[in-house]
């Protein structure tokens, strides 16, 4: 075994050293540690990067703000930064508010000393839809202002005025007041409920809870239309009436009765009435279709009171009924596709001396198709007047009969 150079011949120059030859590379070598820690220590230690100084990273890339300067650039200062998010809604909205108002019912009690009182018994909503002559005019619901003792109309700019009634109709659930239009500076553009289509937007602005949120805005769309209610107004459990509404998924809530349902131009398409009012239902709200409440509105106005067309009789909608018992019950003909068939009569009625009676079905009044309580409610009350006569042609055990009745009146 030998080592890595046995019986290799050795360097003649290994052990060679030239005299003083190891000063210069010496030299050499400090003057270049010297300029390193002059030039290029001070360097590192202010960017931070030197071992117990670098700068945590937290992953969030975030500078903790300072005396108004962050602790990594102090020339970056923070400022306030605004965003314009007007947008068609916005702007609409801005403009209709002033001309949803709240309406207050006060009536009087006497307390236990027997002194009469004015106490705020509710409050609602109401809109601003006439200005002339000095006078403004307000829509509301009937059972807003209904046992009130005198009105209070609040402006959306906190104005409060006296408002006088001028009509009501528990019917339809409307009702008119005026005011002093000095102070009014917004009245509301009337658009149409005729063509209003499921899934369209809409806003719905009233007070809800009282004026504490006056002027709110809920969004929500179009969920059905010519929908009917049946309402139950002497809370016998039959109902009396069948409101004709537009339904919404727009929050309406206590106080927004008689409020604006608009559409996305700003027009006036329903006044809010009602919701379903359960637990188990969630926004599903109803709203008086302008188209319908415009000639009430007209005659409340006018005359103080709606007087209706009067037939004397109890009727619902055939849908209401199930397809079987259209044939088994009544026994109507498959032409039979739709129509209200009558419940019961009232004794000297118009009706009664025509000779309807119990289950028959009314399909047609002059001529114009019957299918539902909506199409008759529009014959009867929109095309027909006091004291006109009426053709009704109605099916009794399967037979389609006519008969002539000369309308009544009903308040």
């Amino acid at each position: 075994m030998g080592y890595y150079d046995q019986d290799y011949p050795p360097n003649p120059s290994r052990n060679r050293r030239k005299k003083g030859g190891w000063l210069i590379p010496l030299l050499l070598g400090i003057i270049i540690g010297i300029l390193l820690v002059v030039e290029v220590v001070p360097s590192v230690m202010s960017s931070g990067r030197l071992q117990g100084n670098a700068p945590i990273d937290n992953g969030t890339n975030e500078a903790t703000i300072e005396s108004g300067k962050t602790n990594q650039d102090s020339s970056v200062i923070p400022r306030a930064v605004t965003v314009d998010v007007s947008t068609q809604i916005t702007e609409m909205v801005e403009e209709v508010s002033p001309a949803v108002v709240g309406v207050t019912n006060i009536q009087s009690t006497t307390d236990f000393w027997e002194q009469q009182e004015d106490v705020e018994a509710g409050t609602g909503s109401g809109i601003i839809y006439k200005n002339a002559d000095g006078i403004a005019y307000v829509v509301t619901n009937h059972h807003v202002i209904e046992g009130a003792n005198s009105v209070e109309v609040v402006l959306s700019d906190d104005t409060h005025l006296e408002a006088e009634i001028v009509g009501s109709d528990l019917f339809s659930d409307l009702a008119v007041l005026k005011m002093d239009g000095a102070a009014v500076k917004k009245v509301i553009e009337i658009g149409s409920s005729a063509n209003v289509k499921v899934g369209e937007p809409v806003i719905a602005i009233g007070n809800p809870l009282g004026l504490a949120f006056a002027g709110s805005v809920t969004q929500g769309v179009i969920s059905g239309t010519e929908r009917t209610v049946p309402q139950d107004y002497n809370q016998d459990g039959r109902a009396d009436w069948q409101a004709e509404v537009i339904q919404t998924d727009a929050a309406i809530n206590p106080g927004n009765s008689g409020g604006a349902l608009i559409n996305i131009y700003g027009q006036l398409i329903g006044i809010n009435s009602m919701k379903i009012n359960q637990e188990a239902v969630e926004g599903i709200g109803f709203s008086i279709p302008i188209d319908s409440a415009l000639p009430i509105i007209e005659e409340l106005e006018a005359t103080g009171e709606v007087i209706r067309p009067y037939i004397g009789v109890e009727i619902y909608s055939l849908d209401e009924v199930p397809q079987a018992e259209w044939k088994n019950t009544l026994h109507l003909p498959q032409e039979v596709k739709g129509g209200v068939y009558v419940w019961s009569v009232e004794p000297l009625s118009p009706a009664d001396k025509a000779g309807l009676q119990r289950l028959d079905v009314i399909t047609e009044l002059d001529g114009d198709p019957v299918l539902d309580m909506i199409d008759l409610r529009k014959v009867l009350y929109q095309g027909k007047k006091i004291g006109e006569e009426v053709t009704v042609a109605y099916y009794r055990n399967g037979e389609r009969l006519e008969t002539t009745l000369t309308l009544g009146s009903q308040q």
